[in-house]
């Protein structure tokens, strides 16, 4: 077994949860899993605790709360007492409690209740900040899609959260960066504390990665693969500490670890950022 890299969260969005990979994932190193109440049809706590419950403990657990069950699918809220419940749940579905809760895609619910947004995001977060001080799990944080509608209701007031996962990687737009960046330093938080996610706007599979050759933003000498270049790269777009990444493969796990050693150009970073925004700039309103 490889020492613990905590650069790398193994990510169950898409994943079978099958225990091969779970036992693949620590056999590399990566010690960290991140799933969601909501993931794997609503089952992935109780399916990770059925599968792999031995495994458990060797990992650091991160979920998500904010979508539940609902008549016509998952429904979104942002209601303290559900997410309360919710963490409880996970705590006994998982047989443990989480190491990190993070409150999920906030902004799909705050859209409706303006003109209380920044009450009920302020809200949202006392409830998990509660649950953390109870011991139900061991910090909190808000993972979010599109971190924009989030910026003008950040309240002083309110309790901060420990971590914030956004988007990361070369299909994220200039606006989604800038915002991104203005969370980050909103909330103070360093980029050890930043998380992203979905390196690859999907799927490594997708006719852009033929397209586009990644590896112009990385010094020279490098022999990283596209793949593993984008994923290089994603650290740097917008600066995040970790990153979570879904496989069902743990070769293709191996392979991303390995993209670590890859050097960055941040000169090219830079220029790349900046004419995304005077692309955006140059566009009719």
């Amino acid at each position: 077994m490889r020492d613990p890299d905590p650069r790398i969260v193994l990510g169950l969005h898409r994943s079978r949860h099958e225990r091969r990979l779970l036992t693949g994932a620590l056999d590399l190193g990566v010690t960290a899993l991140d799933t969601s109440t909501n993931y794997f049809g609503f089952r992935s706590h109780q399916v990770l605790a059925q599968t792999a419950g031995d495994l458990l403990p060797k990992f650091d657990i991160s979920t998500k709360v904010g979508y539940f069950p609902g008549p016509g699918g998952a429904e979104h809220s942002l209601n303290p007492a559900r997410l309360h419940a919710a963490v409880e749940q996970t705590a006994r579905d998982l047989g443990r409690e989480p190491d990190l809760v993070f409150l999920h895609n906030p902004e799909h619910s705050l859209h409706h209740a303006a003109p209380d947004n920044r009450d009920v995001l302020a809200q949202a977060c006392a409830a998990l900040d509660e649950v953390t001080a109870k011991g139900l799990c061991g910090a909190w944080g808000v993972a979010t899609w599109n971190p924009s509608p989030l910026l003008g209701l950040i309240d002083a007031r309110a309790p901060r959260p420990s971590v914030l996962m956004i988007r990361a990687g070369l299909m994220v737009g200039s606006r989604t960066l800038d915002a991104s960046d203005a969370l980050t330093a909103a909330w103070g938080l360093d980029d050890g504390r930043v998380w992203g996610m979905s390196p690859f706007g999907g799927s490594t599979d997708a006719p852009v990665w033929e397209r586009i050759d990644p590896r112009v933003f990385l010094q020279p000498g490098s022999r990283l693969s596209r793949v593993e270049a984008a994923f290089r790269v994603a650290y740097r777009l917008p600066r995040v500490g970790t990153i979570a990444v879904g496989t069902d493969e743990p070769a293709h796990l191996g392979k991303l670890i390995g993209a670590l050693n890859g050097e960055v150009d941040e000169q090219a970073i830079h220029q790349y950022r900046s004419l995304l925004r005077h692309r955006l700039r140059s566009q009719p309103a």
